[in-house]
């Protein structure tokens, strides 16, 4: 059988996962208890253990409803509103004497109503049932014994089962990794169904498995895994599994994910660890939180005050009517003649008038019902996914570049874009590009680039400066790059200085040596050379270090080959200005998280010694310099000050010799830490970490340019103009963030900056000396203090024409949004025009969105790119992805998704305009035909003694919601135009409209209310004067009841229909 191209190149220790083997004593304590109770045997399908162990199928229902559940679960959902639970016991009363007209025309209104939204929903869930039945039955080779592997679905996988995936084939199971194409069991994997993220990831079996590289080898292959029980963590698994009576450690590393797909690698083994919704996949795809319009949620109480009026109406006619019927036989005496008091039923009996007004009461609610618009709802969802579709369709929200539209990913809150007062936005990805360019350097003390970044342009613009050769780092070395384009993505630099090998003539060479080679060896970027033409291309985690490989092969470091153990480099010769391959043994690379905040890697070079190369973030790498390794600090960060102005992110490069003896016991330290199944693994390595990366020698610095999106600044200026308020949360350092600020206009000329950071010399101090408690308190009370003065200048400047910004740093607003500040932090953030949050996480990310919907009570728009900003756009009102580089998670998680920030500007200022003043006027127009409506049949009643005698024929009262009235205002909803796009763009004011509630404030609306009592009137008494009793034709027969019925419905249907109320 075949089993694919075996290769000879070894990855594995890219990631430095060293396989040694562990003792496991203490490790594997959790193992067996709580939480990590899982047992799996693989390869034993008729071991008696598995059919006692009760797993899930690999079937997965994705469905809201079954064959069987669907009617009865769909008739629960429509019936939890009031208003249709309401129309079901009118429409059951209908069959009862009570009822004023036919049970008929009662519940085929509401059934048409009811079906029409099951109806919906019945095909939303078809969909997702057909791709159920399309993913079940996708199918995957598994072993079926004797070393046999055949094709079976996925539905029928069991735990336990061995399957062979083969390149680009979805993983139908979260599979425990046995052995791959490759002889060290290690694969290519790419998690976009998963995170969002297009990067490969490597996943890494054990050696202990990597042998089983044919289907016959699984013949005779029994192993016993036990690990943690499913949960929705993806990046943490602790679990062993016994093989040949030897216990390995399971990590990570080892555990691929269901629905990622395989890449790269030609076939990968595999055992079955978690099935169906017992997949991590699966655990994580909780429904997103229910969101409801403050609109529809106001039109829910408008509903309950028509209940209330109805009752009224139904009370008031009742009482009205028992009075009467009471006094209808007065000695003897028959006031209503007509109705035959003397022998009439229950209804009409004076003699027990109390019971016969109850009645009167029941039959009154059932004929003023027609005051609750029975299809509003299902109108109000008809305009609703129209106005989506029209949002899909604007192709000025189309990406060309991309080939991506706009996509409202909800329908349910499209007249919310037209409320919104506060945005918080991403920095990264959404107002700049996230396409890194290296642009500036810094090496031995010395800047080089001469290019002009954006930011310079904007501050050079700011200050009626001329760009000019002075303002740039290297004065005349280099010509100004601003306006040319770069030619190789990921690389705008320019100095002569030290390209085309130029940097050997520096005084500095061997330093510039040494930068140049950490830029290429410090990564974890794979190279990709191109079989025809020779070129090297990369596929690395970032954009940042897709740009420091690139840097370094255009500046004479090219990296072209990674193996198991190795770099492979292409280098510039200082002694013979040739370039010369160079191989470095990689021992071990020490991974780069946020907490850590840098990267470093292990090399024995070709003379043997061992170099630990680090780059990270300069507030963690200055400290870690020796003292003989700072004769470049002060330059360098003075340097790194003025790239951060430049609006550039900034990394620090250093490095140091290790001897043997240090390595090896930090080796054996991390070889301990990585076999561990503890839950604190991570921080075990960390710790490891920590004692190696230290008196670290001083190379230099990077800086790298995000560049601003397209329209950015433009789109933010007409959003301001539009009174809408906009905060960036970013993760970048204050300097940078406050320059980005200026160049995309959040920032203006003359804005006073309020500073909230605790970056101060005396903070400092304390930290170095103090308690912990003693900078805990030290910290709050200054953040206490920053706050308070800023409110008080605040108060001094109002009244005044003055703008303020608000820039805070995060460990900062740690401290403001607890709950003893977070309300002064707010009073101070709202009373500013721009906020900007620094160096925030993504869960405070989340907690400021949430205190500025919640203590403002405003709406609240929040717009991301990344998997960090999925927090903080489900916790806002609305959420809008940006679907750029880093994936689909965000967009995912979003509410609505377009591809660049500048169409920020027509969502809102355009549809979100249209759409709150269409669904606005729909919703008052609606309740203003019902009112007219139902004011009639009072009138008529009160005119007739309420008698319960409905005014108009029993179809005439089903069809006025349901057909008469319907289409004119779903029109409305969906066609209505105040204004044209270029005037609502031109006039950026007109959206205050709805950030105020202009146009459904209770006043409008008791104003359109008032309007329809108002029309009823006119309408009854001009029908019933124009019928009074006289001959009415050539008979000479007086109008009846049918007649001036049917008068007085069409006099209702035309006004209604033409309306010259409050929303003209």
């Amino acid at each position: 059988m075949k089993t694919g191209r075996r290769r000879k190149l070894h990855f594995s220790k890219i990631y430095s996962f060293r396989r040694g083997k562990a003792t496991l004593k203490d490790e594997h304590s959790q193992i067996g208890g709580p939480g990590f109770s899982r047992v799996v045997y693989c390869n034993e399908p008729d071991c008696p253990d598995v059919g006692i162990r009760n797993y899930a199928s690999n079937y997965v229902r994705t469905t809201k409803y079954t064959a069987a559940s669907f009617l009865p679960k769909s008739l629960f959902e429509q019936f939890r509103r009031v208003a249709n639970f309401f129309f079901l016991v009118t429409g059951i009363l209908a069959f009862t004497a009570l009822a004023p007209y036919s049970a008929g025309s009662a519940i085929v209104p509401l059934i048409v109503v009811i079906g029409a939204t099951m109806v919906k929903e019945g095909i939303e869930d078809w969909r997702r049932k057909l791709q159920d039945i399309e993913v079940n039955n996708r199918k995957v080779k598994v072993h079926r014994g004797n070393g046999v592997f055949d094709y079976t679905e996925w539905k029928l996988l069991k735990v336990g089962d061995i399957v062979k995936v083969e390149k680009d084939e979805f993983f139908p199971a979260d599979l425990l990794l046995l052995s791959s194409g490759y002889e060290d069991a290690s694969c290519y994997v790419e998690t976009m169904n998963l995170d969002g993220e297009t990067n490969l990831k490597l996943k890494q079996g054990l050696e202990a498995t990597s042998f089983l590289q044919e289907d016959s080898n699984f013949g005779d292959f029994k192993a016993l895994a036990q690990c943690e029980d499913p949960n929705a963590n993806l990046y943490s698994f602790v679990g062993s599994i016994e093989f040949e009576q030897q216990l390995h450690p399971l990590s990570p590393q080892q555990l691929l994910l269901r629905d990622s797909k395989l890449r790269n690698t030609d076939y990968i083994y595999g055992a079955v660890i978690f099935t169906g919704h017992d997949t991590k996949v699966i655990q994580n795809s909780t429904a997103p939180p229910s969101k409801r319009s403050k609109v529809e949620k106001k039109m829910d109480k408008i509903v309950y005050l028509l209940f209330c009026i109805l009752f009224t109406m139904a009370f008031v006619g009742s009482i009205y009517f028992g009075i009467e019927t009471r006094n209808d036989l007065d000695s003897g005496i028959m006031k209503r003649w007509y109705l035959r008091p003397d022998s009439s039923t229950i209804f009409f009996d004076p003699k027990r008038a109390a019971v016969a007004a109850i009645y009167h009461f029941l039959t009154a609610v059932m004929l003023y019902s027609y005051l609750i618009p029975i299809s509003l709802y299902v109108s109000i969802e008809i305009v609703k996914v129209l106005q989506s579709i029209f949002i899909n369709q604007d192709v000025h929200m189309y990406y060309e570049e991309a080939d991506k539209p706009a996509h409202a990913r909800t329908s349910n809150l499209t007249e919310e874009l037209g409320q919104i007062d506060t945005i918080l936005s991403d920095k990264t990805g959404t107002l700049t590009c996230n396409s890194m360019e290296f642009i500036k350097c810094s090496v031995a003390g010395t800047a080089y680039g001469s290019g002009v970044t954006e930011v310079e342009k904007a501050m050079a613009k700011r200050t009626g400066s001329p760009l000019a050769h002075e303002m740039v780092n290297g004065g005349e070395h280099g010509k100004d790059s601003a306006g040319t384009k770069s030619l190789i993505k990921g690389y705008n630099f320019t100095d002569e200085r030290i390209m085309n090998g130029n940097w050997l003539n520096e005084p500095h060479a061997y330093v510039i040596q040494k930068f140049l080679r950490l830029l290429a060896i410090c990564h974890t970027a794979i190279p990709e050379v191109d079989e025809d033409t020779g070129k090297v291309s990369y596929e690395a985690e970032s954009p940042d270090e897709a740009a420091f490989v690139i840097a370094a092969r255009e500046l004479g470091f090219e990296f072209y080959k990674r193996t198991q153990t190795s770099v492979s480099l292409h280098e510039l010769d200082p002694m013979s200005g040739k370039k010369v391959e160079r191989l470095y043994k990689l021992l071990n690379v020490i991974e780069f998280n946020s907490s850590r905040k840098r990267m470093s890697v292990i090399v024995r070079n070709e003379e043997g010694k061992l170099l630990l190369l680090c780059k990270g973030a300069d507030s963690v790498m200055f400290e870690r310099l020796a003292k003989n390794g700072r004769e470049f600090e002060e330059e360098t960060r003075d340097h790194v000050n003025e790239y951060a102005d430049a609006g550039l992110r900034t990394l620090i490069l250093a490095y140091r010799e290790l001897n043997e003896e240090e390595y090896k016991e930090f080796n054996d330290q991390s070889t301990q830490a990585k076999n561990s199944v503890s839950a604190d693994r991570d921080t075990m390595i960390d710790e490891v970490a920590e004692k190696i990366e230290k008196d670290l020698i001083l190379l230099g610095a990077t800086a790298v340019e995000d560049k601003l999106q397209n329209g950015v600044p433009e789109c933010i200026d007409k959003l301001a103009q539009a009174g809408i308020k906009i905060w960036v949360l970013t993760g970048d350092k204050m300097e940078t963030a406050i320059n980005i600020g200026f160049a995309c206009s959040l920032l203006r000329q003359g804005m006073k900056q309020i500073i909230i950071n605790l970056e101060t010399p005396e903070i400092i101090a304390l930290e170095k000396a103090g308690e912990k408690d003693a900078i805990t308190k030290a910290l709050k009370e200054s953040v206490h203090r920053q706050i308070t003065e800023g409110n008080t200048q605040l108060t001094a400047s109002s009244g005044s024409s003055e703008a303020f910004a608000v820039i805070i740093d995060g460990k900062s607003l740690q401290y403001a949004l607890e709950d003893d500040m977070k309300k002064m932090f707010l009073e101070l953030a709202v009373g500013c025009a721009s906020v900007i949050c620094c160096r925030s996480s993504p869960k405070q990310k989340a907690l400021v969105t949430r205190l500025v919907k919640e203590g403002t009570g405003k709406t609240t728009l929040a717009i991301g790119d990344g998997a960090n900003d999925v927090g903080m756009l489900q916790e806002a009102d609305i959420g809008v992805g940006i679907s750029g580089v880093e994936g689909m998670q965000a967009v995912m998680s979003s509410d609505i998704a377009i591809a660049q920030f500048r169409f920020l500007e027509r969502l809102l200022l355009v549809h979100g305009h249209w759409c709150y003043k269409r669904i606005s006027s729909m919703i008052c127009y609606f309740f203003y035909k019902n009112i007219t409506f139902g004011f009639t049949l009072f009138l008529y009643e009160a005119n007739a003694s309420f008698s319960g005698q409905p005014a108009y024929n029993d179809w005439f009262l089903s069809l006025y919601n349901v057909f008469f009235t319907s289409l004119p205002a779903i029109a409305l909803g969906v066609f209505d135009q105040d204004v044209s796009a270029r005037f609502c763009l031109k006039f950026p004011l007109l959206y205050q409209e709805g950030v105020q509630n202009v146009l459904f404030s209770w006043r409008r609306i008791i104003g359109w209310m008032f309007n329809g009592v108002c029309q009823a009137i006119i309408i009854f008494f001009f029908c019933t004067k124009a019928v009074e009793p006289q001959a009415f034709n050539n008979d000479g027969k007086v109008a009846g009841l049918e007649i001036y019925g049917a008068t007085m419905y069409t006099c209702v249907v035309w006004a209604v229909n033409c309306p010259d109320g409050p929303c003209n």
